[in-house]
């Protein structure tokens, strides 16, 4: 499947500030997949080590970490040459190999000829406190579920995305189109963009097996933190974990730890929850009570809401019936909207790579989102339907009066005097520039 990231890592290999690159992202997202098609299209010869699968491969770094010697070793052991420029070499899972992720830096500073990648699922959290991270010394890259465009893509519908990707104007998208891509829509926020489930829907259309497949991937996440996580932080991760989708259909989704249980306090969770955000199932929204530049200056640490990394995922959780992708706009309304501004905050974050926020004035009104863009602060309301109701966007603009006020509806594009509607299939496009 075509994903936004082949972009993204050619424009690495042409790099003239190329280095080693890791490649972030959550167990299931598709790295090994994309590094093995990126290699194969791009490179004469791809040389693959996964550090997971096979245990004995940490043995050649225990010798040596010169850069030369290491890949006179792995030549040998991969029965590939290994060279500069026409080679892609890829270390995978390479968080169960510290010295192998120590041995980037040597690259880079002895042997940047060669092109090496690493990735990790787990790397945040299993690397934490390590000593000999190559800080400085490597490019980062960070892979997410597929985006809503890219589900476009592997349904068929290429020049549906590229007509969305080129549209220009605030002018409504013709009626046929926009209904279409709401029923697309739809099916996304069941289906998600997990790539093993968009790969079923593609070849079975089968929502009962997607959801089969959803099941897993949540049951493999926790037994990853059964296997990954500190002792004594395996229960409270996993609490945190299955408290999610509850918490975001409370009409205020703030995240309340009295929910977790009464006595609970935000400290006793707090590596828990860093644990979930590090190992890229999570994604934390914090509270700015005053919008100015820069947004993260005025957040406040200890009031946000959680979303999960995949709005597929988020529906499994909560166990919601495939039927509610044919009842009309069921889906995007159940748990009061969550699903709705799970995918908001996943698509802003996949196109920005870094975490939203949302602005309240006590208890009057809610902003979903605040973007920093263009050096301009946009306020985002999200609406789970069709609603025009716009009473945040009014008190934020008496207080703010920003450039332009947004809506995300399932409305078609629309142009109300200040406030700009953005058709919810657009949101990648925010702020949508007329």
């Amino acid at each position: 499947m075509l994903r936004d990231i082949y972009q993204l890592l050619g424009s690495w290999k042409s790099s003239s500030r190329r280095k080693p690159l890791i490649l972030n992202g959550a167990r299931q997202v598709g790295k090994t997949y994309a590094l093995k098609h990126f290699g194969q299209t791009s490179y004469k010869k791809i040389a693959y080590l996964n550090f997971e699968k096979d245990e004995k491969l940490a043995q050649y770094f225990e010798g040596t970490l010169d850069p030369k010697q290491l890949i006179k070793i792995l030549s040998i052991h991969t029965e590939v040459d290994i060279e500069p420029l026409h080679t892609l070499l890829v270390l995978d899972e390479i968080q169960e190999c510290p010295k192998a992720l120590n041995s980037l830096k040597y690259f880079c500073e002895d042997a940047n000829e060669y092109h090496v990648v690493a990735a990790g699922s787990l790397l945040g959290v299993k690397t934490a406190g390590e000593k000999g991270f190559p800080v400085g010394k490597v490019n980062f890259l960070h892979m997410y579920p597929m985006t809503f465009f890219e589900f476009l893509v592997a349904l068929g519908q290429e020049k549906t995305c590229r007509f969305l990707e080129e549209y220009h104007t605030y002018e409504p998208i013709p009626t046929p189109i926009h209904e279409k891509l709401i029923q697309l829509l739809k099916l996304y926020f069941f289906i998600g963009g997990m790539p093993e489930a968009v790969a079923e829907y593609v070849k079975n259309e089968s929502l009962n097996v997607v959801r089969e497949i959803q099941l897993e991937i949540l049951n493999a996440y926790e037994k990853d933190f059964a296997k990954h996580a500190p002792f004594n932080e395996i229960m409270k991760i996993t609490t945190v974990w299955k408290q999610v989708h509850r918490q975001l259909a409370k009409e205020n989704k703030k995240f309340i730890f009295a929910a977790i249980r009464k006595s609970a306090r935000g400290r006793d969770y707090e590596d828990a929850i860093q644990w979930l955000s590090d190992a890229g199932l999570i994604h934390k929204s914090f509270l700015v009570e005053s919008p100015k530049f820069p947004l993260s200056a005025y957040a406040d640490s200890n009031i946000f809401k959680i979303f999960l990394a995949d709005v597929g995922l988020l529906g499994a959780q909560g166990n919601l019936s495939p039927q509610t992708v044919i009842d009309g706009d069921l889906l995007f309304t159940e748990f009061k909207g969550a699903l709705t501004e799970n995918y908001v905050a996943q698509e802003l974050i996949a196109r920005r790579c870094k975490e939203p926020y949302y602005w309240a004035s006590e208890g009057i009104a809610e902003i979903d989102f605040l973007i920093e863009e263009d050096h301009e602060i946009y306020p985002l309301e999200v609406k789970s339907g069709p609603s025009q109701k716009k009473k945040s966007l009014i008190v934020y603009n008496q207080k703010y009066s920003p450039a332009k006020l947004i809506r995300a509806t399932t409305m078609n594009l629309k142009h109300d005097g200040d406030i700009y509607n953005c058709p919810l299939y657009l949101i990648s496009r925010f702020p949508f520039k007329s």
